[in-house]
Parts: C-alpha cells; structure tokens; sequence
C-alpha cells in the first residue's frame, strides 16, 4: 500500500536562536504564526504524529493538528551537552564536537550516537510504511536528517550533510517496498 509521509521540524525556539543544543523550551512567539500560516498547505491525513517534547506539541498545536505522541520521534538524545551552546561547547574541546560531527558512532556528550538514533528511527518508518496510507509527523530536525539517510539508502556519515531549518518539510513516498524523497521545502 503506497504511503505518503511528511515531516515537520519544529518551530524555532530561543535554543535556535541561540545556535544552542535545546532543552524541552517552548517555541518562540513569533513562531506560532509562522506555523499557522503552513496549515492550508497540509493535506489531509490519516495518522498525525508528535514528538514528546514541548516544542514539537506546541508546533503540532500551531498547524491546527491533533497529534499522538510518539516517543521514537524523540529528538537526539544530546546527554550533558544539552542546553549549552555551540560556542560553549567549541571552547570546552573543539576535537568532541569535530569527533561526533565526523564519526557517527561517537558520544562524546553520552547520549545517543548518529548511528543509534537512525537505529531507533528505521522501525518507525518500517511500521509507517508497512500500514501505508498518508502521515504527518512534527519532530525534530535530526529526527528528519535520519528518515533522510535511511530513505535514500545513504550511509550514516551523510546525516550531516542534510540541512533542516526549522519548520522544513520532508517529503517522503513509499509504493510499500521502500521510500523515496520527494521534496524537501524550507521558506
């Protein structure tokens, strides 16, 4: 059965203002109209999924959607970085940040590795595209790097190379076999 998915970052949050791993913070004011005004351009769909954290909720809320919360679309467990800046943790030891950017089975923060959460992701994408049908999903920008790499077949080492702003769409398709990208739209 075909299936049609679509991912949502999360609206921006004072975390992504500050270029700061986030914490569970709200999104920033500003931002819920941003979201409201991507609501008519949704389609209608037969599941709607949230990640826990507020941010991702609070987005879902902006676009008018009520959203099961999935706990696999969790962002990246970013361990004792979380919070802290990209500056801050630049000055606290550049080679962690240069390891866990270069090497997709590192942790140096002691969360989750790049490999690991695309790992958590692909049962999730297997579960979406096995019931088919159309899917909207509002998480996290990592989240979305990993249903990337893993629809186009690429290896984990690519996830950086996959840019998601916040309230980017990634559009995925599936014909039941496997999936596709079909667009990827950030304003």
């Amino acid at each position: 059965m075909p299936t049609r998915l679509l991912l949502i970052a999360h609206a921006p949050t004072e975390a992504t203002r500050r270029a700061a791993f986030p914490l569970d913070e709200t999104i920033e004011e500003r931002a819920v109209g941003a979201a409201q005004s991507l609501a008519d351009q949704l389609f209608r769909a037969d599941r709607i999924y949230s990640a826990p954290e507020r941010r991702a909720r609070e987005t879902a809320d902006a676009l008018g959607l009520e959203a099961e919360t999935q706990m696999l679309l969790a962002d990246i467990n970013l361990g004792r970085w979380r919070g802290k800046t990209f500056d801050e943790m630049l000055e606290e030891g550049p080679e962690a940040i240069a390891g866990w950017t270069s090497n997709p089975k590192s942790r140096p923060h002691g969360g989750e590795s790049v490999e690991e959460l695309i790992a958590r992701i692909r049962p999730w994408l297997d579960h979406q595209r096995e019931d088919g049908g159309r899917v909207i999903a509002i998480t996290h920008p990592a989240v979305i790097r990993a249903a990337i790499t893993i629809a186009l077949g690429a290896p984990a080492s690519s996830f950086w190379r996959i840019d998601v702003a916040p309230l980017s769409r990634a559009e995925l398709r599936s014909d039941g076999r496997r999936w596709t990208l079909r667009a990827i739209v950030a304003d």
